[in-house]
């Protein structure tokens, strides 16, 4: 008893556990989220385009967030892409997004 007041425990956790954690809880999410919002602002662009033919200024509104959509839904390909690079890098696969599982290939320094 006397040996738990001057040694702390710790908790390890291994790399898979935590990349799996990540990518499930953070990364996918936060990924899927940014897409949608990136569609739903180019089709509020589109949207406005087509509801005020009439109206120059607000035409011009609707094409600017037409571009901004655009760019949003590029962005998030590239951190998709990006993504995909740095799993084929360290050669991480078998990942299943559902169920957040990951296998590593076996650490050998």
């Amino acid at each position: 008893m006397l040996t738990d007041l001057f040694f702390t425990n710790v908790a390890y956790a291994s790399v898979d556990s935590f990349v799996s954690n990540a990518n499930k809880f953070i990364i996918n999410p936060l990924i899927i989220l940014l897409f949608a919002l990136a569609v739903v602002y180019f089709l509020y662009g589109v949207f406005e385009f087509i509801s005020n033919s009439e109206n120059e200024e607000k035409k011009t509104t609707g094409k600017s967030h037409m571009i901004w959509g655009v760019v949003g839904i590029v962005i998030m390909m590239g951190v998709f892409t990006i993504l995909s690079i740095i799993m084929k890098t360290f050669n991480i696969e078998n990942i299943d997004p559902k169920t957040g599982k990951v296998e590593l290939p076996a650490y050998n320094p």
